[in-house]
């Protein structure tokens, strides 16, 4: 607790390159940390950098161009970035510690859902199988395109929000490297809930149902789907690849949120008017130990 009515809000995340461009993967990076704040309602105030970096490998200039990329997201999220902290490494990995803030009365929590709560995803899935067919140089032209503009894009929902529509939100969370379906069951780890995924609804990024057809799934999909798949029913229903998207492991995907049915019309409009185009209504919440069920 900060006071009597705020609390702060402090997380770290870091990711391996996910594309060439270094000023880009410094913004998907950036991104992708910053979210923890935003899924929970929170603003975030002050970020530091986290660097690994081969400095015998790789031009000083390609680190440049990554920190440039995660401070340009920073500022566009309103945040001072205050330095941060490097060592040297085989690999280039980079993200942010992040401090933010929220008011008490109103943090979205991962649990908090209620049945017949409608279940709300502001970004496309698909960024783990589009980054796969990239890296394997097998994408058609502008699919990466999408799935960077996508990936790069803040969480920052909360921030755009009218007041009396973003306390309706019930639980929140963002959809990260243990897909739809891990984030999803932790929305339902608070116990007396299940979820109903409407697969029609679902926001796909262009080329990752034929991407995931072809065998593009990266390692990480194929760990989400054997941790999580004993507690999803009715993947005999959905086409093969879409399933492998249910358990696909994404970077910097977007929120899921659970709002009551009565205002999800409304909700959904706010989302798309505040930046989200993509922002679709994937599922409801029911009654019941359950747990995911197509």
């Amino acid at each position: 607790m900060v006071d009597d009515t705020r609390a702060g809000i402090f997380t770290l995340d870091f990711i391996t390159p996910v594309v060439d461009d270094p000023f880009t993967f410094g913004q998907i990076a950036a991104a992708n940390a910053l979210s923890d704040v935003f899924a929970m309602g929170g603003r975030p105030l002050v970020a530091l950098n986290i660097v690994g970096f081969p400095v015998n490998c790789q031009p000083l200039e390609m680190l440049t161009q990554i920190l440039k990329g995660g401070q340009e997201r920073v500022t566009a999220a309103g945040a001072f970035l205050a330095g941060g902290h490097s060592v040297e490494d085989e690999e280039p990995k980079y993200g942010l510690a992040v401090y933010g803030e929220v008011v008490v009365k109103n943090i979205w929590r991962v649990t908090g859902a209620r049945p017949g709560d409608s279940l709300i995803l502001t970004k496309p899935l698909g960024t783990g199988v589009v980054i796969t067919a990239f890296q394997a140089e097998m994408d058609e032209p502008g699919e990466i395109d999408v799935a960077v503009d996508s990936m790069r894009m803040l969480n920052d929902l909360p921030l755009k929000l009218p007041e009396e529509i973003y306390r309706e939100v019930h639980a929140c969370t963002d959809v990260t490297g243990f897909s739809l379906a891990g984030h999803l069951l932790d929305m339902l780890s608070g116990g007396g809930l299940g979820v109903r995924l409407f697969a029609e609804n679902l926001p796909i990024l262009p080329g990752a149902l034929e991407k995931a057809d072809m065998g593009l799934v990266p390692a990480g999909s194929y760990r989400n789907r054997e941790l999580y798949s004993p507690r999803v029913d009715g993947l005999e229903n959905i086409s093969s690849p879409m399933s492998d998207l249910v358990f696909d492991a994404q970077t910097s995907g977007g929120l899921l949120l659970a709002v009551s049915e009565e205002i999800s019309g409304r909700f959904l409009e706010v989302c798309r008017s505040a930046g989200f185009p993509q922002s679709a209504i994937i599922g409801s919440f029911t009654e019941g130990e359950g747990g995911i069920t197509f």
